[in-house]
């Protein structure tokens, strides 16, 4: 009787797994009646369509309306006032005109269109010509080969005794955008330092205390004399074009930052120390307050080398 159950169980599992599958998967039930075969669909003229949709107006809020003809001349004369309200030269491509035209018609018969894409007008040719002046004026002033170092190319600049002098000099006038108090006479080593310096040590160190930085109080550059002014001393890297003193920094709302008052107090204090830090490694020597007696009132930087690094105090 047992073999007999496990006999019928076996024969209904083999009966299910040779079942065969359908030789097609079923479709979906058409959602509305087919048209009759034979049928025949009439096509509406041009002039029946839009009269159709004129009816309709969930269609019309939803497909464009056919253009009117003559479109570019209907809107040209609107479309120049609009482009000369807006600063744009007088003369617009017929291209142009005719699809800007063509933007404004339809947004204006459909809600749901864009009037015009999102690209900027043309700029107009006073602008132009106004930044490809300053661009050149820029790259007149350029020394060094640096557009960011404006001021004049002096050439050689000979000194008292033979130790002073410059072989290639520049005056110069800004840095970066920072304009000097006075013009300052170095070689294009130094200037491309003070750039660095300018760039990575003191616009970061002011930040936007005062609007950030306008310009920098110069209060030594090129001068053929001894270190420190004492007699029989040798000769200062002044006297090489290789050094300029910095006294102080203006910011844009007219306050300054002044070595001589703010060292060592507060906020303005702190930017300073932040901008001797960040001058010693790019400058050989960055002396400040509290080196000597000789700069309480101003920051040194030169582009001495030495052996041993940097001497910074």
């Amino acid at each position: 009787m047992r073999m007999f159950r496990v006999s019928a169980v076996l024969a209904v599992l083999a009966t299910q797994a040779l079942a065969a599958p359908p030789e097609t998967s079923p479709r979906p039930p058409m959602t509305a009646d087919p048209l009759p075969r034979g049928a025949v669909v009439a096509v509406l003229p041009a002039a029946a369509r839009a009269v159709s949709l004129e009816a309709d107006p969930v269609t019309a809020q939803i497909r464009p309306q056919s253009r009117p003809a003559g479109l570019a001349a209907l809107f040209h004369d609107s479309l120049a006032r609009e482009l000369e309200a807006a600063g744009v030269p007088g003369f617009v491509p017929e291209a142009a005109a005719l699809g800007i035209a063509r933007a404004q018609a339809f947004a204006a018969r459909s809600p749901q269109a864009i009037a015009l894409s999102l690209r900027p007008l043309l700029r107009p040719k006073a602008m132009v010509e106004r930044v490809m002046a300053k661009r050149r004026m820029r790259a007149r002033g350029a020394v060094c080969g640096d557009i960011d170092l404006q001021g004049e190319s002096v050439g050689f600049v000979p000194g008292r005794i033979s130790a002073c002098g410059i072989r290639d000099a520049v005056e110069l006038r800004a840095v970066s955008g920072v304009a000097l108090s006075q013009s300052a006479l170095m070689d294009c080593t130094t200037a491309k330092t003070l750039k660095h310096w300018v760039e990575r040590g003191l616009k970061p160190a002011v930040g936007g205390q005062g609007g950030g930085v306008s310009g920098l109080r110069v209060a030594a550059h090129y001068a053929c004399r001894t270190r420190n002014n004492q007699p029989g001393g040798k000769v200062s890297e002044h006297g090489k074009g290789r050094a300029i003193d910095i006294s102080g920094v203006v910011l844009r709302d007219g306050s300054e930052i002044s070595v001589l008052r703010d060292w060592g107090g507060g906020r303005k204090g702190r930017a300073l120390r932040q901008m001797h830090s960040t001058a010693c490694g790019p400058f050989g020597t960055v002396l400040g307050p509290g080196s000597d007696g000789y700069h309480r009132d101003h920051l040194h930087f030169d582009t001495a080398r030495y052996r041993s690094g940097s001497y910074c105090r």
